[in-house]
């Protein structure tokens, strides 16, 4: 059996259970204070870095293990299969040093929670007690989990992985008298089991897509600039030369940069000023987030190039068009499985367009959709962001229990299309029904229609197909040949996502063990300011007056993309502009 614990407290708990609040002495306010504060908190600020630095040393060291704060075991193991892939199916076993066993209802079925493999490592989906994993547990549903491992298996597939999975599939099935288990996909995971599902075998059991995108064209113009970045880097060529440079690996360092650019004052800048202004008690949570962030795995070549090529540049998901190998095409109508979809108009990486535009792609009106017998049901968050549908504990409690509370119901609704409503008056997240109230509205194919510049995206496809002609017949085999393991590991080392962060561990820099060591002394006698000292007011101004800055310049890029895209590919703004958005 196999434990890993996500995070080790920095702080021991006290035994003797919470503090009583003390009165402090309220401190002088003068600049003297305030720049001992600041000092103070600036190396706090640096030794947590370096800890962050020596974490993902360690890490990397341990062979980059989920970051699981449940007990499990592993059932399968991929890399074994007759079509080896880098994933593996965990059941699991324990919470709380309690057998998770004695808590199962075996009249409820077996849930699989499958964590989005996009550049980042398995455990999101059970980083804590309230996640997916903790609410189906809580809901007494048998739990499994589906990892993978850092390096893909040599020439991996995508329909190498998705025979894994199916085997997964069939052998939880096969451990609950032939109960379909249902399947959470997260982000890049969503997709992966809509394949599963479109798949020409089929798959049973309800299908919950959370953030997941199927709709790549979709999106709003200066709201979601992702979708045009393929035509203005010429397309998929760019990802092959990546992989071709990473010796036939596609290093998920790229894609953890490219989600932070996408809103820089937010990843970037206010998540290091939030931790300095607040290094007292942000610390710890800082720490247990960027180990999971910092944990960057590989993609093989032949997989970055089909998802680059078919779904991102070629949409062909959502066109049935998406090639399975060589004996099948995944086509979404082929899906009879009820389907949940979960979006977010807080979500920059997924928004609620792309996460739902396929439907009206696929299904002509609400008539065909009933006439193929399908259920649909979608359930939308006016805020929380894309990492926040996973990993929020509000969300956790309430929407993901929300839908495993009610998957009997959402079984037995006739074929349509439906918003998941919640009502929940007390406005405690930790509640269970009937203290919230959750209801379908029906709701046509119509109302999620939303016009998208296909021609200027057929452009960009044709576009992508010569550059990647080009690049592969010309230009590919030079750089393998000059490539080796060592060439691709010194590369891998210097990507700027961990040159930023290993600077400051004391392996790295042994300044770094000064700032440690005056750390410590700080940390024993330690007098934060308070939050309302004016100088600490002023502070947070500024912080945030810096953030506006840098919104106001990603705007500004952002605005420029589109308008260059426009002028290389055509298109009408107007149309996006003017389209409806999804109901709340």
């Amino acid at each position: 059996m196999n434990t890993v614990t996500s995070i080790e407290p920095l702080v021991a708990a006290n035994a003797e259970g919470p503090a009583q609040p003390v009165a402090k002495p309220v401190r002088p306010s003068d600049p003297i204070t305030y720049g001992r504060d600041l000092w103070e908190r600036s190396v706090l600020f640096l030794d947590t870095l370096r800890e962050r630095a020596d974490n993902m040393i360690a890490h990397e060291r341990a062979g980059m293990p989920p970051l699981l704060d449940f007990k499990y075991e592993t059932l399968l193991d991929a890399r074994q299969f007759e079509r080896p892939a880098n994933y593996a199916l965990l059941r699991i076993t324990e919470i709380d040093g309690n057998c998770w066993d004695d808590c199962v209802d075996v009249a409820k079925p077996p849930v699989i929670v499958v964590d989005p493999r996009a550049g980042h490592g398995p455990g999101i989906g059970g980083f804590k007690r309230d996640s997916e994993v903790g609410m189906a547990m809580a809901e007494g549903h048998p739990v499994y989990f589906v990892i993978f491992f850092p390096e893909p298996a040599p020439d991996q597939t995508l329909e190498d992985v998705l025979f894994a999975m199916r085997g997964f599939v069939e052998v939880v099935s096969a451990r609950h008298d032939g109960a379909a288990p249902v399947l959470y996909g997260n982000c890049q995971a969503g997709w992966a089991v809509t394949l599963l599902a479109a798949h020409c075998e089929g798959l049973a059991g309800p299908v919950v897509l959370n953030g997941s995108p199927l709709s790549y064209w979709a999106g709003e113009e200066g709201v979601n600039p992702m979708r045009v970045s393929g035509g203005l880097l010429g397309g998929a060529w760019l990802a092959h030369l990546t992989a071709d440079l990473g010796d036939g690996r596609f290093d998920g360092a790229w894609l953890a940069q490219n989600f932070e650019n996408l809103k820089p004052e937010k990843a970037i800048w206010e998540k290091y000023a939030n931790l300095l202004t607040n290094v007292d008690t942000e610390r710890d949570r800082f720490l247990e987030f960027e180990r999971w962030w910092n944990g960057f795995y590989t993609l093989s070549r032949p997989e970055i190039l089909s998802i680059t090529q078919n779904l991102f540049i070629g949409n062909k998901l959502e066109s049935g068009e998406m090639p399975i190998g060589d004996h099948c095409v995944a086509d979404l109508r082929k899906i009879k499985s009820p389907m949940i979809v979960f979006a977010s108009y807080g979500d920059n990486i997924t928004p609620p367009a792309q996460a739902l535009g396929w439907i009206p792609a696929v299904y002509k009106d609400t008539a065909d959709l009933k006439a193929a017998g399908q259920r649909i049901v979608y359930m939308t968050n006016a805020h929380v962001g894309h990492l926040g549908i996973f990993v929020s504990a509000k969300v956790a409690r309430l929407e993901h229990r929300a839908i495993l509370e009610s998957l009997g119901k959402i079984e037995k609704l006739k074929p349509g299309l439906y918003e998941m409503k919640i009502d929940n008056p007390s406005g405690d997240p930790d509640c269970h029904a009937p203290d919230y109230k959750v209801w379908f509205e029906a709701r046509k194919v119509s109302d999620l229609d939303a016009p998208v510049p296909e021609k200027a995206f057929e452009k960009v496809e044709r576009v992508s197909e010569i550059n990647e002609a080009f690049y592969a017949t010309f230009v590919s085999p030079w750089v393998r040949l000059m490539t080796t393991p060592a060439s691709a590991e010194m590369l891998k080392w210097m990507h700027p996502m961990r040159t930023s962060r290993l600077m400051f561990s004391e392996r790295f820099n042994p300044w770094m063990r000064l700032v440690r060591q005056t750390a410590e002394s700080i940390a024993e006698t330690r007098e934060p300011l308070d939050q309302d000292d004016p100088r600490m007011v002023r502070e947070r101004a500024a912080v945030e007056a810096v953030g506006k800055a840098i919104e106001r310049a990603r705007i500004a890029r952002d605005a420029k993309d589109e308008r260059t895209f426009r002028a290389l590919y055509g298109g009408n703004s107007q149309d996006v502009e003017n389209a409806p958005h999804v109901p709340v």
